[in-house]
């Protein structure tokens, strides 16, 4: 029998170097070498929401990278109440970059989406006894000191931002993304209160009303 050769065929792989980039005043540089393993890069992971489906990477040193494809939980923090907890990603409504990740709803660092809201009033409730400021049935059962305890906190922390509030009344929170899915296969992040949020919403509305034109 003869020997077999094989043919590889060679694709084209993505690569990180500097020398594919022009200099600062635009002229092109030579390729002076070939692509090297240490340069390389991957495809994005483009995370989209559904049922959880992460895969691991092996990259360089023998690490482990967890490229989440699809999620829909994660764990959010509610800073000004230094509590966080683990609630639904409901949608993808903002994002500085490209509105075509929005549309795609596509899970990156930096993007706003709206999440469930029930995990944190569950837990306003059981902490101040009262939901954002209403009197709850429950408020007749407890004992005198646990409803002066919960007197006391909600004086110390001071009342909800009025858009927050009207927020969890929808059952739905804006929140900012903070970890990165395509990295480390999760998607974590805070809500967003205060200056931000007024700064998000601004910046939302404004796109809706381009939209309507």
């Amino acid at each position: 029998q003869g020997s077999r050769t094989r043919t590889r065929k060679s694709a084209m792989g993505i690569t990180r170097n500097s020398y594919k980039k022009r200099r600062a005043t635009g002229g092109k540089q030579p390729q002076y070498r070939k692509k090297r393993k240490y340069e390389l890069g991957r495809a994005s992971a483009n995370t989209k929401l559904g049922t959880k489906r992460v895969r691991t990477v092996r990259v360089r040193g023998g690490h482990t990278k967890y490229r989440a494809l699809r999620l829909e939980h994660g764990n959010f923090s509610w800073g000004s109440e230094s509590v966080s907890r683990r609630t639904r990603v409901l949608d993808v409504v903002y994002n500085a970059s490209n509105n075509e990740l929005v549309r795609t709803k596509t899970l990156v660092m930096g993007a706003v989406c709206q999440v469930d809201a029930t995990p944190f009033r569950q837990w306003y409730v059981q902490h101040y006894g009262g939901e954002l400021g209403k009197k709850t049935e429950d408020d007749a059962k407890v004992g005198k000191g646990v409803a002066k305890k919960r007197e006391a906190r909600l004086t110390k922390s001071g009342p909800v931002d009025a858009s927050l509030g009207d927020q969890f009344r929808t059952g739905r929170l804006f929140a900012k993304i903070a970890s990165r899915p395509g990295q480390h296969g999760r998607v974590d992040g805070y809500i967003l209160e205060g200056s931000e949020l007024a700064f998000y919403l601004k910046k939302m509305a404004k796109k809706k009303g381009k939209g309507k034109d």
